[in-house]
């Protein structure tokens, strides 16, 4: 993700973005929901998670303002709980209806997503008050919810003409998935610590839980490489075609990762051998006719953090050597992990192709062209 295309400015095509400029908009807006799930995984302060899901989707939208609206059954009616750009005193003490005639309160009575481009002539819903205090234009609404339980509504708002798009809501739902699993995940730690009796069941449920969140991860990715796939349909330039390509091959690569993690129930600890073995047969199967990849990994435990990236820069490393390595015909690349001292790792990619160019010089490359 830290290529140099990956530096263009970031905008939608809605704001006048170039291809280049739209593809960076949504590839960030879905690294932004991975490190997000991350970060939900290791915290546990309520606070501190809805206030970063609000920054998240602010950053992920080019918008000032974004908020967590949480419902109170006893007064019918939402309390802003997180956000940022609003004024001093709103978040933590301010209340919306949460009746269908906002749109919040729509999408939390209905469960749709809400998208209001022009609230000033807006005919479903009225414009709560502090939207027109805060002299906001337009709105995206999305529900939170854990297991089956609505907790509220997460909103960003813009008080900048333009459009918020189909694109922008599944940033969102992905955004509000990830924050529904991880309050869920709260409380159930909470009636952990309330009830001993419940130990067991409850460890179960947030390790269940923490599965999700994984499993989410992998479908948002596997949503921005749907709109890869679109966005290269859309370009005729060759070399946008390969960009595109690169960036999909590797989401969809993090996005596997996560699949393999979830489906053979490893969450902190990975065993290298079938970790790796996975991802082996996935490139050997990518490979050219008459390229073979052969692999010797070692029978050791790795945390998943690690584990990881390992797998990207093997797919980096064997995806490079494919393209460059035997441009006369097929040829074997054989990857090779074994411990070595001190408890860390020798990663070996090998091939017995043409080698480095005479004027390769490593301190100076860019790439691993």
């Amino acid at each position: 993700m830290d290529d140099d295309h990956m530096a263009a400015a970031a905008v939608a095509a809605e704001e006048g973005g170039s291809a280049a400029e739209e593809l960076a908009y949504r590839l960030r807006q879905q690294l932004l929901i991975a490190e997000y799930g991350q970060h939900a995984l290791g915290v546990h302060d309520v606070s501190e998670l809805l206030q970063e899901a609000t920054r998240v989707c602010a950053l992920g939208l080019n918008s000032e303002f974004c908020k967590v609206l949480e419902y109170l059954p006893d007064e019918e009616r939402f309390i802003v709980r997180a956000g940022v750009g609003w004024k001093a005193g709103v978040v933590g003490h301010a209340r919306v209806g949460a009746d269908a005639a906002s749109p919040a309160g729509y999408a939390f009575q209905t469960g749709k997503l809400v998208i209001s481009n022009h609230l000033g002539e807006e005919t479903r819903f009225r414009t709560p008050a502090i939207l027109a205090e805060h002299g906001i234009k337009r709105a995206i609404n999305v529900l939170i919810q854990g297991n089956g339980e609505r907790y509220g509504v997460l909103e960003v708002d813009s008080p900048n003409v333009g459009r918020f798009t189909e694109a922008d809501l599944v940033f969102m739902q992905g955004s509000a998935n990830l924050l529904g699993a991880a309050l869920e995940r709260q409380r159930v730690e909470e009636a952990l610590r309330a009830s001993e009796t419940r130990l067991q069941e409850a460890l179960a449920y947030q390790e269940i839980l923490t599965h999700e969140i994984s499993h989410r991860v992998k479908n948002s990715l596997a949503m921005v490489a749907g709109l890869l796939r679109m966005q290269k349909n859309k370009v005729s330039d060759p070399t946008m075609h390969q960009i595109l390509d690169d960036a999909r091959g590797r989401i969809l690569i993090i996005a596997q990762m996560h699949d393999r993690l979830w489906r053979a129930n490893e969450v902190h600890m990975v065993d290298l051998a079938p970790f790796m073995d996975g991802l082996c047969d996935q490139l050997g199967a990518s490979a050219a006719p008459g390229q073979t990849l052969s692999c010797d990994f070692a029978q050791v435990t790795l945390a998943t953090d690690q584990a990881v990236p390992l797998a990207l820069l093997v797919n980096e490393l064997v995806t490079n050597a494919f393209k460059y390595a035997y441009p006369e015909g097929g040829g074997d690349v054989h990857i090779t992990i074994r411990p070595i001292e001190h408890g860390q790792l020798r990663l070996m990619v090998c091939d017995q192709g043409q080698g480095l160019p005479p004027n390769f010089d490593a301190a100076s490359a860019t790439s691993l062209a």
